[in-house]
């Protein structure tokens, strides 16, 4: 596999890529051709067909494509330049090569967050997790799969499940920091606050907001979500579960982040705090990580609203 992430202008290449965008267009001498973004697990790159020949098949945006061509550079970034091109055959690709996925071995992750579950002792809350993360098998795989955001932090595959995993730890941590903190209620809404998001965002390729996650949202969703389950557990306390619900609701902080709630107990105050210093420091490391200038200092980032600077 010719990963995007080593090409280099002037190699001339033999590969399958996915087609993550195709537009057809004209040149100012009239000419149609078509504007490509390949990707793969590594990057996009943009690809150019100028000549429409019988060497280009029929193929669409979302496709695995076989292409030949030359790694080219337009305007100081790397283009390909498409000689041939056909829809690959199903079977002579892996997926796990061409979409973003976690670093971390997804299996272990939840084997991480299932011994963590075996740690919450509250009956009730216990219950919860187990019905989500241990009884239901459509929940669990799709959890898997899911990513923790469309762009900004955890967007590949297992980008759901390390963020979340990294919430709860941070949260057990702090629940073992601060006695006045219940940490079994605390641990539990870790692991439960962003379940929404298995229905808010499409599985990959696309990765993108889903009807139902424009019009309602993962926070809302994830509340419901709890709700459902909870009342299928004979005597679930009222108490316990609207300490949950409204910890899911509180957990981006701000009424202006899109929580429905300000944090009004402790336990939703530590985890939008953890949550918010996992989702912020993963999206400095991608930033930083994905960077290859080679440069100590990177562009402006809107998220810190700042210039951002390596750690040499």
């Amino acid at each position: 596999m010719i990963y995007i992430n080593t090409l280099r202008e002037g190699d001339n290449i033999s590969e399958t890529y996915f087609c993550k965008d195709k537009v057809v267009a004209q040149s100012k001498a009239g000419k149609t051709y078509y504007s490509l973004k390949l990707q793969d697990r590594t990057g996009i790159v943009d690809a150019k067909v100028w000549d429409l020949s019988n060497a280009i098949e029929h193929f669409e945006s979302m496709d695995y494509i076989r292409i030949t061509g030359q790694v080219t550079s337009f305007n100081n970034s790397l283009q390909i330049n498409v000689r041939q091109a056909r829809k690959a055959a199903e079977g002579t690709y892996d997926i796990a090569d061409y979409m973003p996925v976690s670093p971390y071995n997804i299996d272990e992750m939840y084997k991480d967050l299932l011994a963590l579950i075996d740690t919450v002792k509250d009956p009730n809350l216990n219950g919860i997790l187990r019905a989500f993360f241990v009884e239901d098998a459509d929940f669990i795989k799709a959890f898997k799969k899911s990513s923790a955001a469309k762009a900004m932090h955890h967007s590949f595959i297992g980008g759901l499940l390390q963020h979340t995993l990294s919430v709860a730890q941070i949260s057990d941590y702090v629940a073992g920091h601060y006695s006045i903190i219940n940490r079994d209620l605390l641990v539990t809404a870790a692991i439960c606050h962003d379940i929404g998001k298995v229905n808010e965002l499409s599985s990959f390729p696309e990765n993108d907001y889903t009807d139902v996650g424009n019009l309602v949202g993962h926070i809302v969703m994830g509340a419901m979500m709890v709700r459902g389950k909870a009342a299928k557990i004979e005597g679930m306390s009222v108490d316990t579960l609207n300490k949950l619900v409204h910890c899911i609701l509180a957990h981006h902080g701000k009424l202006e982040y899109g929580s429905p709630e300000k944090p009004k107990i402790i336990e939703a105050l530590a985890l939008s705090f953890a949550d918010d210093m996992d989702a912020k420091l993963q999206a400095f490391t991608e930033a930083v990580e994905g960077d290859q200038s080679g440069e100590l200092w990177l562009p402006y980032n809107k998220m810190f609203e700042s210039y951002i600077r390596k750690t040499n």
